[in-house]
C-alpha cells in the first residue's frame, strides 16, 4: 500500500473535476499536484504527441516549458522519445549524458536543469505523450520512490488527460450545438418577418435569406439578425 507523498498524489488527482473547465485549466492543474507530489520534482510539464507533432500542453515551472520547447526545436529528446516510444527516460546528470548531445549541450547553456523524468502516458494500449519532471539537481529521480511517484502519476494522468479531452469535445459539441440552434432560431423569425412583409411563403423567404448572404458576403444568420433587429428597433 502506497503511503506519504505519491498516496497523497494519487488523492488529489482522482478529486479532481473536469465538468464546465477548458482542457488547458485542467491539465495546467495535473501538473501542479504533481510538481507537488513526486519526489525531486521541481517543475513538471505534459508533452502531448499528436501525429506527428509534439507540444507541450501544460507546465508548471518555467524551466520545463523551456527544457520541453529546445527538444521541440532538435526533434528529439527523453520528452519526445518517452512519448514516442512508450519507454521510461532518465537523466541522472545533463553534465555527463551521451544519449541526446545538442539537446544536453543547449540545456545547460540555457537552462538551470540539470536531472529529468520522462515517464510516457499509455492509454489504452496507446502512448498519448509524456511527463516530464525536471530539477536543478543532478540524480534527483534516482530514488525508487521517484519513479514510482512517476509511474503512478502517469497512469492517473493519462486517464484524466483523456478525460479532459473527452470534455472538452463534449463542451466545444455542445456549444456549437446551442449556436446552431440559436442561428435556426434567428433564421426562422427573420422568415416569418419576410412572409409578413413581403406576403411570400417559408421557402421564398428563405431564398431571400440566402441571396443577400451571398450578395453581401454575410453569414446567413446575420443577414437574419439584422432583420429581425430593424424590426425590434421600429
Amino acid at each position: 500500500m502506497q503511503t506519504g507523498p505519491v498516496q497523497e498524489l494519487l488523492r488529489e488527482l482522482s478529486r479532481m473535476t473536469f465538468v464546465e473547465r477548458t482542457l488547458e485549466d485542467v491539465l495546467g492543474e495535473i501538473t501542479s499536484i504533481a510538481q507537488r507530489g513526486i519526489p525531486g520534482a521541481e517543475a513538471v510539464s505534459i508533452t502531448l504527441v499528436r501525429g506527428d507533432k509534439a507540444f507541450t500542453a501544460a507546465y508548471s515551472g518555467e524551466m520545463a516549458l523551456a527544457a520541453d520547447e529546445l527538444q521541440y526545436e532538435q526533434g528529439y529528446g527523453p520528452c519526445m522519445d518517452a512519448g514516442r516510444g512508450g519507454v521510461v527516460l532518465r537523466v541522472d546528470d545533463m553534465a555527463t549524458e551521451e544519449r541526446w548531445p545538442d539537446y544536453v549541450s543547449h540545456v545547460l547553456a540555457e537552462t538551470p536543469v540539470r536531472s529529468s523524468l520522462s515517464v510516457p502516458l499509455p492509454y489504452q494500449g496507446a502512448t498519448i505523450g509524456a511527463i516530464n519532471i525536471y530539477a536543478t539537481q543532478p540524480a534527483a529521480f534516482a530514488t525508487p520512490e521517484s519513479l514510482s511517484a512517476g509511474l503512478d502519476a502517469a497512469e492517473v494522468i493519462a486517464v484524466a488527460v483523456a478525460n479532459a479531452d473527452a470534455h472538452w469535445r463534449l463542451g466545444e459539441q455542445a456549444r456549437n450545438m446551442r449556436v446552431a440552434m440559436d442561428s435556426r432560431a434567428v433564421i426562422e423569425q427573420a422568415k416569418g418577418v419576410l412572409m409578413a412583409q413581403r406576403h411570400v411563403d417559408a421557402e421564398q423567404a428563405f431564398e431571400i435569406l440566402r441571396e443577400a448572404s451571398q450578395r453581401y458576403n454575410r453569414k446567413l444568420r446575420d443577414i437574419a439578425l439584422g432583420i429581425v433587429e430593424s424590426t425590434q428597433n421600429r
